[in-house]
């Protein structure tokens, strides 16, 4: 346990910041596994929606910090190229 007032209010920070950060990340697996529910009942237009949502939300925890940028990149890509094939 801290003893500084500083270390208190990092540890609050802290906390504050794990459950932003968990609930984004949580928020973009939902995202990818509705699209792949999509992709797998051959829904081209529901997956085509899903594919947006996927991107906007990865483009969204990007800025925000909580997903690399390259880890990000990777996802849309897969994500596209997923899509693709199902054309």
């Amino acid at each position: 346990m801290s003893n500084n007032i500083s270390a208190k209010k990092r540890e609050r920070q802290n906390i504050v910041r794990h459950q932003r950060n968990h609930a984004v990340k949580s928020e973009v697996r939902t995202a990818v596994k509705k699209f792949e529910a999509a992709l797998a009942s051959n829904d081209k237009a529901g997956a085509e929606v899903q594919m947006a949502v996927c991107n906007k939300l990865l483009d969204s925890a990007t800025s925000k910090g909580v997903m690399p940028r390259n880890t990000s990149s990777r996802k849309k890509s897969r994500i596209s190229h997923a899509f693709s094939k199902l054309a």
